[in-house]
Parts: C-alpha cells; sequence; structure tokens
C-alpha cells in the first residue's frame, strides 16, 4: 500500500494511447502494441466487480463465479470466499497455460484456492481473456501474454475499486504459477503499485524470446505469425528487449517470493535463477526458493511452500 497512493491515479487517469513504431518488425502495427512501455502507456480500468450465489460450498468457503472489467473486455473467473463477515485480503491468481479450448472456468490452483478459502483469504481465480467465459481478443495469441498481464491488473484494480463488504479493496496479492509467473513479472513492471506483494511457483522465463523458443516456436500457426510480426530475436533484438519484464524490474515495488524446482523438466531453473540476479540488480524485495530435485507441480515441497506463503502474506497483508 506504501505505493499505491500515488501510482493508481497515474494508472486510473486517461492517457493517449501510445503507438511505437519499429521499422524492423513488419506488421507489428497491425496488433495491440505487446511490449511493456505500450502496455505502461495504455489506460488500465478495471472495475465493475460482480459476484454470483454460491455455486458450491465447504465448512470453510463459498465459491462463486464472477465477472469483472478490464479494458473493452468482460473477464470471468472463480472467487473463493471464506465463511464469515469480512472484510479479507485477497489474492488474485494467474494460472499457468491451458489450452483455452479445453479450459474450464477456475481450472488450475485447486490447492491454492482450497488453503486460501480455509486461511480467511478470498481467491479470485482469472480466467483471461479468450479462456472459459471471458470475452474474445484477437490478438491474445500475439502480445505475447501481455493482454494476460493487463487482465491481471485489472483484476487487482477491480478489487482496489470494488465495494464489496467482504472484501478488504486495500490488502491484495497476486500469485502466479508457469506461464502465469511470467504474466504476473509483466503485470507488476506494467502497474507497479497494484498489488501489495507478489508470489510465482515454477514461472517460465522472464525474456520472452526463452519461452518462444521454448514453446511457440514449435506451433507452426503461431510461430510463423509472431515471426511475421516481430521478426527473429536474434534479428529484432530492440523489439524483443522491449517485450521483456525483466528489461523493467526496476519499475516494480512490490516484494516477491518465488519457488522454483531444480528438476523442472518444464520451466528450467536457470530461468528463475536469471530472474532473480535480474531482479537483485533492480534492487527488488525478491526472493527465490529453490527444491532440490523438485519438479514442475511441486508434489513433494508444496506444503513446505505454502508455509512460506503463509507467512510471506501475513507478513505483507496482515
Amino acid at each position: 500500500m506504501k505505493h499505491l497512493r500515488t501510482l493508481l491515479p497515474a494508472l486510473l487517469a486517461p492517457v493517449l494511447l501510445a503507438t511505437t513504431v519499429v521499422t524492423t518488425a513488419p506488421a507489428a502495427s497491425a496488433v495491440t502494441d505487446p511490449t511493456i512501455p505500450g502496455a505502461i502507456a495504455r489506460t488500465q480500468t478495471g472495475g465493475d466487480l460482480r459476484a454470483s450465489r454460491a455455486i458450491s460450498s465447504t465448512a470453510d468457503y463459498t465459491r462463486h463465479r464472477i465477472t469483472y472489467r478490464s479494458g473493452d473486455l468482460t473477464i470471468s473467473g472463480i472467487m473463493t470466499r471464506p465463511k464469515g463477515k469480512g472484510p479479507f485480503p485477497v489474492v488474485v491468481l494467474a494460472h499457468g497455460y491451458i489450452d483455452p479450448q479445453v479450459y474450464w472456468s477456475g481450472q488450475g490452483f485447486r490447492r491454492e484456492q482450497d488453503w486460501l478459502g480455509r486461511n480467511g483469504y478470498v481467491a479470485i481465480h482469472v480466467d483471461y481473456r479468450n479462456h472459459a467465459r471471458s470475452d474474445k481478443d484477437p490478438d491474445a495469441d500475439l502480445n505475447m501474454r501481455i493482454g494476460y498481464a493487463e487482465d491481471v491488473i485489472n483484476a487487482g484494480l477491480a478489487v482496489r475499486n470494488s465495494r464489496v463488504s467482504y472484501i478488504d479493496p486495500d490488502r491484495v496479492a497476486v500469485l502466479g504459477r508457469s506461464m502465469g509467473g511470467g504474466v504476473v513479472y509483466q503485470a507488476l513492471s506494467i502497474a507497479p503499485g497494484v498489488f501489495d506483494a507478489a508470489i510465482t511457483y515454477a514461472s517460465v522465463s522472464s525474456d520472452p524470446a526463452d519461452n518462444f523458443n521454448r514453446w511457440q516456436r514449435q506451433r507452426y500457426d503461431i510461430g510463423n505469425r509472431i515471426l511475421k510480426a516481430y521478426g527473429e530475436p536474434k534479428s529484432n533484438p530492440e523489439l524483443w528487449s522491449k517485450m521483456s519484464s525483466r528489461n523493467y524490474f526496476d519499475r516494480i515495488t512490490e516484494p516477491i517470493l518465488a519457488f522454483h524446482g531444480t528438476s523442472d523438466g518444464t520451466c528450467d531453473i536457470a530461468w528463475a535463477r536469471a530472474t532473480q540476479k535480474a531482479l537483485d540488480a533492480a534492487d527488488v524485495d525478491a526472493r527465490l526458493v529453490e527444491y532440490k530435485g523438485a519438479d514442475h507441480y511441486f508434489y513433494g515441497p508444496w506444503n513446505d511452500s505454502i508455509r512460506q506463503v503463509s507467512a510471506f502474506l501475513n507478513k505483507h497483508l496482515r
């Protein structure tokens, strides 16, 4: 909250939409500007958070369908609400990659949703654009997850702007897993001050070239479209550099707790170490916890990690 009073007016105030011209990247202007500076220049307008009646219930919490506004889009999601009057602190959840064609609302983070609900936190699981009941964005595959990051930012702003009695708009954290971890680093770099703290699990790289080479290049349909729009990372380094949250970590104001397994076969531990090195260089309050031999899904060390999450949230949200 220490930065929110000065930063939120700038995030919510109308600004002129910036246009980035990159002569070496053919057709880049055909899609939403995918760079961090481009997203910084856009107005982030999150609001109109609405929750349905409970769709399920346990002894500790109820689950609700939600919607909120993210720019011109309506984004859906699932909210886990602790039993009781509140107001409760909020944790926004940014899930990992699941094919939008098979994804269902609230998919992923079942352990975390359950733990948060049982421990007095409202969990807001973001569906992202093009997922479940969220509105569609034809640029989503091309904008290097910037649209997803804006949906997470606007979820935070929707909470901040909410007058729902059981939500505390002054205590908001964000937690991202795998692809969602990269989305969180983008969100923190684009809009510092929206969240009070951030947590990542088994994050993808904070350099989009790593992620492109690992996954999107192999998908010839989307890979070829990205290369046509932005060029190869090595041939157009200026643009790819501007798409990397790593190069804007000096904007981050939130403390960060990151977890990664040394035997993660999906997201290399080297990526987490490079991200931590860049955060340290930017003087961000960030800590990387490595679990020797742990894989991408944290089956073994999850209990220890959530104990550390509990202490981290108690420190920064209580």
